[in-house]
């Protein structure tokens, strides 16, 4: 009876293993934020930016707080733990980031308030840093974007008058991902055709990756040559509906319609990339 329980258990193990799917969302990695000054708090910006991108659930986030240095991640990578990872996701094994997400600190005051008497009744905090996207492979980064929140309510402790500091720019720094990291989506299905060109298709990009009806999307064909993906932009389409967390139904044009409806029955990759409005 044990040995028909284990290998029950092992089936079912295996099934499980077999049906998982593999995350293919960007990997993204925080490296420890500079300051110009010795703070006790400079952890704390760090680790609220790490928050923030991991709530956006865009992107799988890795720890790199303990490395300040881009070239400290290509060392990194060159590991015995990256050989073959392929950046997939395993208990135990090493993702390899593709993007750096880098901060210095200008300034992190922490003011004491005190009664008449003073003693101290709480604490207020703000905060001024500084945050750049850098590319592993390449080493190129994007500009310096600053940041600068609002002073914080009064609070019980130092550390929650820096958090709340933060969580003023919260909104910023979520537009900042936006822009930074646009989305990207597979063609999922065909919802409407007409005339052998499709009109109304499914895209995998949802509610939980911030999209918006009358948000559009590029299409583009991926093709590989040498290796390397060469997209051909197809033109346009818009979204009409949002299905959920993770879907969209989108509107498509009928210019580009029998393109697309093409690309997707020859099993052509496919590509959508959210436009960016600024």
């Amino acid at each position: 009876m044990t040995k028909k329980i284990f290998i029950f258990l092992s089936l079912f193990a295996i099934c499980l293993c077999g049906n998982a799917q593999v995350d293919t969302r960007p990997v993204v990695g925080v490296a420890q934020f500079t300051c110009g000054e010795t703070s006790p708090y400079t952890g704390l910006v760090t680790e609220k930016v790490v928050e923030m991108l991991t709530n956006t659930k865009r992107f799988r986030v890795v720890d790199r707080t303990s490395i300040d240095k881009v070239k400290d991640e290509l060392e990194l990578q060159k590991t015995e733990a990256f050989i073959d990872s392929k950046n997939l996701v395993e208990q135990g094994i090493a993702v390899a980031a593709e993007k750096m997400i880098t901060g210095h600190i200008n300034k992190i005051p922490v003011y004491r308030m005190k009664n008449t008497n003073e003693t101290v009744r709480g604490y207020k905090a703000s905060v001024s840093f500084q945050m750049k996207v850098v590319d592993v492979a390449t080493g190129l980064s994007t500009e310096a974007t600053s940041f600068e929140g609002k002073a914080s309510k009064e609070m019980l402790s130092p550390e929650s008058a820096v958090n709340e500091a933060m969580q003023s720019l919260q909104s910023d720094i979520f537009e900042y991902f936006r822009v930074n990291f646009p989305v990207t989506a597979n063609i999922l299905k065909i919802l409407t055709s007409k005339g052998g060109s499709a009109a109304v298709i499914l895209i995998g990009a949802g509610t939980e990756q911030g999209i918006r009806i009358g948000d559009k999307f590029t299409v583009s064909s991926i093709e590989i040559l040498e290796g390397k993906p060469y997209p051909t932009e197809i033109g346009e389409i818009e979204v009409q509906k949002l299905s959920g967390e993770s879907f969209s139904e989108c509107k498509v044009p009928g210019k580009i319609g029998k393109a697309i409806q093409d690309h997707f029955d020859a099993k052509d990759k496919l590509k959508c990339s959210l436009i960016i409005q600024k």
